[in-house]
């Protein structure tokens, strides 16, 4: 490819409400936390973001409410240099809001625990989409997630198929996938907890490490269904992208201090399709993305925490891995 690739993001927009606390609190039980902020966030806008700051050119379709939050989570894409010319504004429904509880401490990896209020990201409906029956073939991906209404997922990804445009679900927060839908799509990225809701085959673990034979099931199981490309996020323990000619694992760039995992799955998501668009192979957008989330881990925030493509490729540098033609992302600078 000789141009920066177009990735069009259908998908949502949520307000992180962040609270961190050094104990999670019990039924109940009320804890001092240590400090609140807010931080634009949602899926759906944490990927557009990424991929902007990736190198690529981006679109966004969504809908917010008619309020500051809704101001301020559009903002935050423009900053980045998103279109978001199709977002869509609701005048009776709130923008989404995400209360995001974090659990830090000196010696431990953050964890954190998340309520999403989904707000006007659940009132899109098939008219704001209609556009793309048309439109869509422009782009070179297709980017879905499963905090907007499954009918326009659906939707958007028939007018994907229809013109020959790759489609990517990461299919996260959890939920049913109809066979139609699957055997639509190009890439499906669950992490491993989806991944089990999905097939019904629980990846078990084996201390650091994941059962191989577990995970081989589990991306058959996918395969099987439809989708041509699986990648399974598996947290510290790296992650996989598998076709019916290809099972790559790679461990996690375990180069970090874990800061806040928010956003983490969206950054690697967000990193590997902008990899495979650039003209990586399989392996070298999977390399991509994980050093890509490393990084998001190691700050705090959704938003905030996503990586700059400078920043990437220096990261991977000081790693010295000489296996990768760094000349690939030009097409990305």
């Amino acid at each position: 490819m000789k141009r920066k690739p177009k990735i069009l993001v259908v998908g949502s927009f949520v307000m992180d409400l962040i609270v961190s606390t050094e104990k999670f609190p019990n039924s109940g039980e009320t804890v001092l936390g240590k400090s609140f902020r807010t931080a634009p966030g949602g899926k759906g806008a944490n990927q557009a973001v990424q991929a902007a700051r990736l190198g690529a050119e981006v679109t966004m379709v969504g809908k917010v409410g008619n309020d500051d939050f809704g101001k301020r989570l559009i903002g935050s894409c423009e900053e980045s240099g998103i279109h978001t010319g199709f977002v869509a504004t609701d005048p009776e429904v709130s923008s989404a809001v995400g209360n995001v509880l974090l659990e830090v401490g000196d010696g431990r990896a953050a964890k954190n625990r998340i309520i999403v209020v989904p707000g006007a990201n659940m009132t899109i409906v098939p008219g704001e989409v209609g556009f793309l029956r048309e439109a869509v073939g422009q782009y070179d991906m297709v980017v879905l997630q499963l905090e907007i209404p499954m009918s326009i997922n659906e939707l958007v990804a028939k007018y994907a198929f229809e013109k020959g445009v790759p489609v990517m679900l990461n299919s996260a927060p959890s939920a049913p996938l109809s066979e139609k839908l699957l055997s639509r799509l190009a890439y499906i990225s669950p992490n491993e907890h989806e991944a089990a809701d999905l097939t019904g085959i629980q990846i078990r673990r084996e201390g650091s490490r994941v059962n191989q034979d577990d995970l081989k099931a589990a991306v058959g199981s996918l395969l099987s269904r439809g989708v041509k490309n699986v990648v399974i996020t598996l947290g510290s323990a790296g992650a996989v992208v598998a076709n019916q000619n290809e099972f790559i694992y790679e461990p996690c760039a375990d180069v970090v201090e874990v800061k806040d995992p928010t956003a983490a799955g969206d950054s690697f998501v967000s990193a590997f399709i902008t990899g495979v668009c650039a003209g990586l192979k399989h392996w070298q957008a999977l390399h991509f993305a994980n050093y890509t989330a490393a990084l998001t881990v190691s700050r705090m925030g959704a938003q905030p925490s996503l990586p700059h493509l400078s920043e990437v490729v220096e990261l991977m540098k000081q790693e010295d891995r000489t296996d990768f033609d760094f000349s690939l992302l030009e097409v990305l600078k």
